[in-house]
């Protein structure tokens, strides 16, 4: 798959879909004029760009067409945490996590979800060690 870069308005739109779709033009809009104040014209551009991504398909056999997400957030999620983290914090993991845990209170329940999140990375990182190792054997 090639990597698709969406922009801060397309991942609104794609949130929508993610969630509930087929969803027509008028009822993007509609979910989005609020928080965003972007008119009709505004949105179907995007969606044409998003179209032309492949990150979205138009069902035009009907009345009103519908939008369907053509990626899934998995698709596009990796990519882009990882040029966030280039750009704010210079590829640091240890700087992003000091930034969250000074900046907000965490919870029991985040704590044991990051500890969970760290203990499975290092028991991953060691089942690749020592297949790479049984290889280095052969």
């Amino acid at each position: 798959m090639e990597h698709i870069i969406l922009s801060d308005g397309e991942w609104k739109i794609m949130k929508l879909l993610w969630r509930k779709s087929p969803r027509s033009l008028r009822e993007i809009t509609v979910a989005l004029e609020t928080e965003t104040g972007w008119t009709r014209q505004t949105i179907h551009v995007m969606l044409k760009r998003l179209t032309t991504k492949r990150a979205v398909r138009v069902d035009e056999t009907v009345r009103v067409h519908g939008y369907y997400p053509l990626i899934t957030r998995k698709d596009v999620a990796p990519e882009e945490t990882e040029s966030f983290l280039n750009r704010v914090y210079d590829g640091s993991i240890g700087l992003l996590f000091t930034a969250l845990t000074e900046n907000k209170a965490l919870s029991d329940k985040d704590i044991a979800e990051l500890r969970q999140i760290l203990d499975n990375a290092e028991k991953k990182r060691k089942e690749l060690s020592m297949i790479e190792y049984l290889l280095s054997l052969s």
